[in-house]
C-alpha cells in the first residue's frame, strides 16, 4: 500500500483538487485549516481524499474525530493521519473510537471518555492513522517515507 501526504498552500487549490481526482492523497493545508479547505473542495472530488491533521492541547483528538465525522458527510473521505508531538498512536486510537455511532467509553494516556457519542459516523469506514514522526501505522500495517518530490499542487512525501 501506498499514501501520498500532499503539503499544498490555499493558492494551490485547484491543483490540489486535480491530484486528488488522479491518485489517493492525505491533503494538509499549509496556511489554514486543513479541514475548512477540504471541505470546500466538496462537488469537485471524484476519487477518495485523505487528511492530515496535527493534534495537540488546543486541538485535541475529541475535537480532531468531530470535524472528520463531518468532513466525511460532505466529501468522499478515505484516510485520516493523526500527528502529534507525543502519544499520536494514542490520539489516533481516540479519533478511531469516536468514529462509530455507539456510545464509547474509552481510557487510555490522553483521554477518559465517558457515555461520549459521535454521531453520525462517517457515511463510509475511514482508516485511522498514527504518525510518529518517522512512521504511519494503523493496525499491522506501517508504512515508511520513500521518497519526497514537489508538483503543481505541493510537496508530496510517498509512504510505502
Amino acid at each position: 500500500m501506498e499514501l501520498v501526504r500532499l503539503v499544498a498552500f490555499t493558492a494551490e487549490l485547484d491543483a490540489v483538487v486535480q491530484l486528488a481526482n488522479e491518485r489517493a492523497v492525505v491533503f494538509r493545508c499549509a496556511n489554514a485549516d486543513t479541514v475548512v479547505v477540504a471541505a470546500s473542495m466538496s462537488g469537485r472530488l471524484t476519487n477518495s481524499l485523505g487528511v492530515w491533521l496535527e493534534v495537540n492541547e488546543e486541538y485535541r483528538a475529541q475535537l480532531a474525530a468531530r470535524d472528520v465525522a463531518t468532513l466525511a458527510a460532505v466529501v468522499p473521505l478515505g484516510h485520516v493521519v493523526i500527528a502529534a508531538s507525543s502519544l499520536s498512536e494514542e490520539h489516533a486510537d481516540v479519533v478511531r473510537a469516536l468514529l462509530t455511532n455507539d456510545e464509547v467509553n474509552f481510557t487510555n494516556a490522553v483521554v477518559s471518555l465517558v457515555g461520549a457519542f459521535n454521531r453520525p459516523a462517517p457515511p463510509s469506514p475511514v482508516t485511522v492513522w498514527s504518525y510518529d514522526g518517522q512512521h504511519l501505522v494503523s493496525g499491522d500495517q506501517v508504512l515508511s517515507p520513500a521518497r519526497v518530490e514537489t508538483s503543481d499542487a505541493g510537496e508530496l512525501t510517498y509512504f510505502t
